[in-house]
């Protein structure tokens, strides 16, 4: 869209807005809802419901249509909306390009900056706001379609679709389908296409049941039933369909929350000019955990930029970590608008909310949440027990704006455990820039590793270790039996006192991306560690290290 179209608010206080684009018209619906999405980003976890009109709806009837079959309801509960589409060419349905839904997807973004259905991109960069878009998260696409748009989704869409996925081109193909009132023999080119068939015939229902390894199958639809029951338990990430993991029935508080801090006089983001600003999280951890006073480890998590807490969380499972671990899981909302030493003064609000173990506080992020990782070893080394940035780093002394910090950490030893993909195309390991050479050095310099670190970015086609300049003093492959020619290769460094404070991995067959299996490991060298009062480290064993990846 070339501008934000014009809001219409019903009485009761919802709104929706309509515009055209391309080969489709576009309508979106905002139920209300007590969230705190002002200040929480919920996109990435929001469904994104799409809704093929039959036929072309006015504003009114779309409302009604949504409020009268559950979609507001399902909305309301994630802070999303509901989404009416219908196609622009002559002929309606009958003639709609196969390429409609891949259309959609191009014009929708999730991204840090919303409202109103509307996700708003920003080059940080040039600092300059950029178009809108629908707001919809690709990975959470559920096609309804009742009638002729029924019939149009069960032709094109019960196979395997490529268009626009988060960060580029990709596999796009729906997480799940509802089909009502089908008038047409399906004939699905794959099995993994969720589908709940309502109100259609026993032949149809036999024919999704033989070619579809999930069908639901009903007479009247029961969209809030559907979802929490059936739809809502899946999501397709590059062609991977993926189940959603029930929190709740595992036991586990999704709690999302802010807090009020001072606005720091090195904050560049958007509330720089403010006294005070609020930063949104979203706290996870198992019911009853810290009942009686008992004290459990925090682990901050910081997310890439561009995306929320919510993607951070459920796609690199650090929320299914802390609920096998069981620790306080802290992931922070929109961390660029908030400084290290913001960051800090959160921390102490979240102390009194939760019973925090305080030689237990962890910090990890992914790509721009692991230069927020590096900022808070620079700054308050004395705070963590440990850190995992992940795939990013600036240069060293810099915070996570790009700016210098004054009397940055040089002698505080912080463990560290750093990873990054093997064919990622931003620089995030010291064969691909000086950046990561420097950095490196930093960690080899402030955790006193043995080894020396004189490697030259220039002379790379000499390195012992292609990757990382030098081999660790010891070396383990880990298989990530959940990816394709995944491992994750980890290089662990002795310091002067024979104890084990540095680990770096790299993962084949992965880009610009975190993942569960790292992560887990990341936790798995943390927990050894914790910053007594006197702000010395204990643990760090080697053989105790080296037997976690044995």
């Amino acid at each position: 869209m070339e501008k934000k179209p014009e809001i219409t608010v019903f009485e009761d206080g919802t709104k929706i807005w309509e515009a055209e684009l391309g080969s489709f018209a576009v309508k979106t619906y905002l139920p209300k809802t007590d969230l705190p999405e002002d200040i929480v980003n919920f996109g990435f976890r929001a469904p994104y419901l799409m809704i093929f009109e039959e036929k072309r709806l006015s504003k009114q009837e779309a409302k009604e249509f949504a409020d009268k079959n559950g979609f507001s309801e399902v909305a309301s509960g994630f802070a999303g909306s509901v989404n009416f589409f219908y196609p622009l060419n002559d002929g309606g349905w009958e003639k709609a390009p196969d390429s409609f839904f891949a259309d959609i997807l191009g014009e929708s973004r999730i991204s840090q900056y919303y409202e109103d259905g509307m996700a708003i991109t920003y080059d940080r960069f040039a600092k300059k706001m950029g178009n809108p878009y629908i707001r919809g998260a690709v990975l959470r696409t559920y096609l309804y379609g009742y009638g002729q748009s029924a019939d149009f989704i069960a032709k094109n869409y019960l196979k395997t679709i490529y268009g626009p996925f988060l960060w580029g081109p990709g596999e796009v193909t729906p997480a799940a389908c509802i089909l009502q009132g089908l008038s047409v023999m399906p004939k699905p080119e794959r099995r993994d296409v969720p589908v709940v068939s309502v109100g259609n015939s026993d032949e149809i229902n036999e024919a999704l049941m033989e070619s579809l390894d999930d069908v639901l199958i009903e007479q009247v639809a029961d969209v809030p039933g559907d979802y929490k029951e059936f739809v809502g338990n899946y999501r397709r990430i590059l062609g991977d369909l993926q189940e959603e993991p029930d929190l709740e029935k595992m036991g586990m508080v999704c709690e999302p929350s802010y807090v009020t801090v001072k606005t720091a006089a090195d904050n560049r983001g958007d509330d720089k000019d403010t006294k005070e600003h609020r930063i949104g999280y979203v706290a996870y951890y198992n019911k009853g955990i810290m009942d009686g006073g008992k004290k459990v480890p925090l682990v901050l998590c910081f997310h890439g930029g561009g995306d929320s807490t919510f993607f951070m969380a459920s796609c690199s499972g650090w929320n299914l970590i802390a609920a096998k671990y069981g620790f306080l899981l802290v992931c922070v909302e929109n961390h660029l608008n908030s400084t290290a030493t913001e960051n800090m003064e959160m921390l102490s609000q979240l102390k009194e909310k939760y019973s925090i173990d305080e030689t237990k506080i962890y910090a990890s992020g992914f790509s721009m949440g692991g230069c927020k990782s590096w900022d808070m070893m620079q700054e308050y080394p004395k705070v963590f027990a440990a850190v995992a940035p992940m795939d990013a780093t600036f240069e060293v002394g810099c915070n996570s704006y790009g700016d210098p910090v004054e009397g940055y950490n040089q002698t505080v030893l912080v463990p560290t455990f750093y990873a990054g993909g093997e064919i990622t195309p931003l620089p995030e390991l010291p064969f691909q820039a000086q950046k990561c050479v420097d950095r490196m050095r930093y960690v080899f310099k402030v955790n006193q590793v043995k080894k020396p670190y004189e490697v030259k970015l220039e002379e790379k086609e000499q390195w012992e270790n292609p990757i990382w300049g030098v081999d660790g003093d010891y070396t383990y492959k880990l298989v990530n039996e959940e990816r394709e020619n995944s491992v994750l290769t980890l290089q662990l460094f002795e310091s002067t006192n024979g104890k084990c404070y540095s680990v770096f991995g790299c993962v084949g067959n992965q880009g610009h991306e975190v993942r569960h299996h790292t992560c887990e490991q990341a936790w798995k060298f943390m927990s050894q560690f914790k910053r007594l009062p006197d702000g010395t480290i204990e643990g760090g064993d080697m053989e105790t290290i080296k037997a976690l990846y044995k």
